[in-house]
């Protein structure tokens, strides 16, 4: 049994006989009345989020897990096909499992947390940061240089994600997995 100090983002419990994955938390000290721990919180089974407020000193039931390294292969509509890096097995997953699978290219190394009780797969974590290149974009307009001015544009994933105007087709660029968005041009 774990208490509210031992939350983190990522760690795994049981509540309402779902396993939640904690995405989010705050740990909040009002000056008047108790502590408590404000979380947004994902199922694991459904990918359904909800917010949920821990008082402090409140038990928690958490779930032991091991976390392995998984390589993305590919998917065929709603399962996402992954190969553990050093026992070469497979699993695939349910696409409400993955918190960004828009961001996910072939050949991507994840981490994947595993249930030690019945060996089932929990969650997919993204790395921070993945590396895509722009396949369709419009060109920027000379002179709409307002602060932070932003386009669409469509990655080789297939996602859309806002990039700064002097972006083109073709152009390397590396995205905040968490956020979704733009962090900078690569070199080529």
């Amino acid at each position: 049994m774990a208490s509210t100090s031992d939350i983190r983002k990522g760690l795994c419990i049981r509540y309402n006989n779902d396993i939640y994955k904690i995405i989010e938390f705050l740990h909040v000290k009002p000056g008047k009345g108790p502590a408590f721990v404000r979380t947004k919180l994902k199922s694991v089974t459904t990918g359904k989020v909800i917010d949920n407020t821990f008082s402090a000193g409140h038990k928690i039931e958490d779930i032991r897990v091991e976390t392995h390294k998984f390589q993305y292969l590919y998917n065929d509509g709603e399962f996402y096909h992954f190969m553990n890096n050093e026992d070469y097995t497979q699993i695939r997953l349910l696409e409400s499992s993955l918190d960004t699978p828009d961001l996910l290219k072939e050949g991507e190394n994840v981490t994947i947390q595993i249930n030690t009780e019945d060996n089932s797969p929990l969650s997919v974590d993204m790395p921070q940061y993945v590396v895509l290149e722009v396949t369709a974009t419009e060109p920027g307009v000379k002179g709409n240089t307002a602060t932070n001015a932003t386009k669409p544009a469509t990655v080789e994933t297939g996602a859309t994600v806002n990039v700064p105007l002097f972006i083109n087709e073709g152009d390397i660029i590396r995205i905040d997995t968490e956020k979704g968005s733009y962090q900078e041009r690569m070199k080529q």
